[in-house]
């Protein structure tokens, strides 16, 4: 069971699922939608996802929806629902020391400070197909 939610505690959410992967983003468009340097996730189907409390929802161009809680503003969700995924956001995650990410993606614009030297491959788009 995979479980989170949000800083002040009005959004939950839970899943049986499987991770299909998980992986940290360097893109700008995930540094602006999370203010962070990057953001990582944790990618489950949108299928069997349980969501409670309030979710305010902002769809982009890019074909992803970002899910955050509307009472505190937490970052919970990047959903594709083309592909029926949805990622849910380290951070949020009740337990995130169970999960590692495999992968740096997007690397191409990730910070200039940030030093990737943890020898998980790094991709400078979208990792291969």
């Amino acid at each position: 069971m995979i479980e989170g939610g949000c800083l002040c505690g009005t959004c939950r959410y839970s899943t049986d699922a499987e991770p299909l992967n998980v992986r940290v983003c360097h893109c700008h468009r995930c540094q602006k939608a999370t203010g962070a340097a990057f953001y990582a996730r944790v990618m489950v189907p949108l299928a069997g996802l349980a969501i409670d409390g309030p979710v305010g929802w902002v769809s982009a161009d890019s074909g992803i929806r970002r899910g955050f809680c509307t009472e505190c503003g937490t970052t919970l969700f990047s959903e594709r629902r083309s592909a029926g995924t949805i990622g849910l956001s380290m951070g949020s995650l009740d337990r995130p020391e169970l999960f590692e990410p495999t992968e740096h993606i997007w690397t191409s614009s990730k910070q200039a400070w940030l030093i990737l030297n943890d020898g998980r491959p790094q991709y400078p788009e979208g990792p291969p197909a």
